[in-house]
C-alpha cells in the first residue's frame, strides 16, 4: 500500500484494482481515521476490552468522510 500518491498515479497504475477507488483519499483524511482510539490507544492495558468503542470511533470517521461502501465494510 502506497498511501502518499496521486490520485492520478494510483488510477494509471498497471495494478490498479477499480473496486478499491473509494480508498483514494487526501492524506488529512487518512490522518483523521489513524488518529482514533482504534490506533492511537494500542499500546494501552485494556485496550482489547475497549477495543469496541475504538472500531465504532473508526467507523463513525468513515462515515464522517462519506466512506460507507463495501470497500470499508469489515470483511
Amino acid at each position: 500500500m502506497n498511501l502518499f500518491r496521486s490520485e492520478e498515479h494510483a488510477r494509471n497504475w498497471s495494478s490498479f484494482e477499480p473496486a478499491s477507488a473509494d480508498g483514494i483519499m487526501p492524506v488529512a483524511d487518512w490522518a483523521r481515521i489513524f488518529s482514533g482510539p482504534l490506533f492511537r490507544d494500542r499500546l494501552d492495558p485494556g485496550y482489547l476490552s475497549r477495543s469496541g468503542a475504538g472500531r465504532a470511533a473508526f467507523m463513525q470517521a468513515l462515515a464522517d468522510l462519506g466512506k460507507t461502501s463495501d470497500f470499508w465494510r469489515p470483511g
